[in-house]
């Protein structure tokens, strides 16, 4: 079986780093599972996640010409489909006849969400320092 990118292959953890974990792979070869590739949420220590010894698939990213592989977790998980409200049959209505239709956040929703919220946090960062400090001008004694 030769590993090619985009297959999926079952592997043991053989080794933890801080930045990642090594998988054996079938015909004896090992590829890197980078940390940021481990799981879906934010892995701060690997270790709460993988223990070498542990039996994982893991989908192949990339192979390198030099034979490194690197491979991903969290994109060997089949996540389930969500069905439309079409599919679930009869028609939701909400107000005014118009069909809901639940659509997941794109990009620019979650970038402009996260801007949105990151400058009411600073302005709410500035206004509790200045009252401390006495407004603006304010000098240190």
């Amino acid at each position: 079986m030769s590993i090619e990118a985009g297959s999926k292959l079952k592997g043991k953890v053989s080794g933890i780093t801080n930045f990642g974990a090594f998988v054996d792979l079938p015909d004896g070869k090992t590829g890197l599972v980078h940390i940021s590739e481990v799981a879906d949420r934010y892995v701060k220590d690997i270790h709460d996640v993988l223990a070498v010894g542990d039996e994982v698939t893991v989908k192949v990213l990339q192979v390198a010409p030099d034979g490194k592989i690197g491979l991903s977790i969290r994109k060997a998980v089949d996540k389930p489909k969500v069905a439309s409200s079409s599919s679930r049959g009869g028609s939701q209505r909400h107000g005014g006849g118009k069909r809901f239709t639940s659509r997941a956040p794109s990009f620019e929703d979650k970038i402009s969400q996260y801007l949105k919220d990151s400058e009411d946090r600073l302005s709410t960062i500035k206004r509790q320092t200045e009252s401390k400090r006495g407004g603006r001008g304010a000098r240190r004694g």
